[in-house]
C-alpha cells in the first residue's frame, strides 16, 4: 500500500470561506431576518434572563413593532417589573449587546 504526500497543507483555509456562524450571519443578513432571529432569542431566553418565578407566571410573551409584550398573570408582578423596565431593558442589552426592543409592556 502507498501513500501520497499532498503538496500543501489541507488544513489551511481556502480563500472566500467562513465559519458556520460567520454564514449564518451573513445568511440571516441576506435574508433580512437578523432582527427576527433576535426577537425569537429574546423569547426564548425570557426564563433564563427573568428567572423562574418571573417565568412561571408569564402567560404570553410576543414582540411587535421593537416593543416586548408580557402578559402576566399577577398584578403585583405587572405593578413591580412595571416600576423596574429600564432595568429589565439593560439585561437584555447586556446579554444581546444590542437593542432588540425599545420598550416592555406588562398586560
Amino acid at each position: 500500500m502507498s501513500y501520497h504526500k499532498r503538496n500543501g497543507s489541507q488544513s489551511a483555509r481556502k480563500a472566500g470561506t467562513s465559519t458556520v456562524g460567520e454564514a449564518m450571519r451573513e445568511l440571516l443578513d441576506t435574508y433580512k431576518l437578523k432582527s427576527k432571529f433576535e426577537q425569537t432569542q429574546l423569547i426564548n431566553s425570557w426564563e433564563r434572563l427573568m428567572g423562574a418565578p418571573i417565568a412561571r407566571r408569564t402567560d404570553k410573551i410576543f414582540i411587535n413593532d421593537r416593543k416586548l409584550y408580557v402578559k402576566l398573570s399577577s398584578a403585583a408582578l405587572k405593578q413591580e417589573l412595571n416600576l423596574s423596565k429600564s432595568k429589565i431593558l439593560s439585561i437584555f442589552m447586556r446579554e444581546f449587546e444590542e437593542v432588540i426592543v425599545d420598550d416592555v409592556v406588562f398586560l
